[in-house]
């Protein structure tokens, strides 16, 4: 099963990015071209009904399977980023975050208007970020499709934030 080969890979790290958090980290399972080749496969299959103009990958860990997503699916990928990283023209949304607040930029021609978009990174945990990304595309005229991560921390409540957004919620792994 997918989600026990993930866990299994994930390598926690205790007290980072500060003390008493443990971080899931995903990298272990780059490692491994055979699980990443079976993540792709698992969210393809969960994602093959749904319709999808392009996707959208939080940076920077939602581009690694973002872009392999929309490469296989033959749809555009769109870089979701941090302020000042894009180079060309964007629209911004700041947001707030636990301990002040953050910025996050799309290309202003990165999608059409009425494009469906599927929002992916690598973990939800409070949902603040993918949320930040959903208002963006949706003042841009995008129509967010969903969701997809390869983990998911549901003791942090991230499902019920962003469910009212989008019910299509894929998550591989969740703890």
């Amino acid at each position: 099963m997918i989600e026990q080969q993930i866990k299994t890979a994930i390598r926690d790290i205790h007290d980072f990015p500060k003390p008493g958090i443990i971080f899931k980290d995903i990298t272990p399972i780059l490692k491994d071209p055979g699980l990443c080749s079976k993540i792709n496969d698992a969210f393809l299959e969960k994602i093959k009904d749904m319709q999808i103009d392009a996707i959208a990958g939080v940076e920077s860990r939602g581009f690694l399977f973002g872009l392999s997503l929309a490469t296989k699916l033959g749809v555009p990928f769109i870089p979701v980023r941090k302020a000042g990283k894009l180079p060309h023209t964007v629209n911004q949304k700041v947001y707030e975050l636990e301990y002040g607040t953050a910025t996050i930029e799309i290309h202003t021609d990165a999608f059409d208007p009425g494009d469906r978009i599927l929002i992916h990174d690598d973990l939800l945990a409070t949902g603040g970020t993918v949320t930040a990304t959903s208002e963006l595309i949706q003042d841009m005229g995008g129509i967010i499709a969903g969701f997809s991560f390869v983990v998911g921390l549901s003791f942090l409540k991230g499902v019920e934030k962003i469910s009212p957004i989008s019910k299509n919620i894929i998550i591989l792994a969740d703890y």
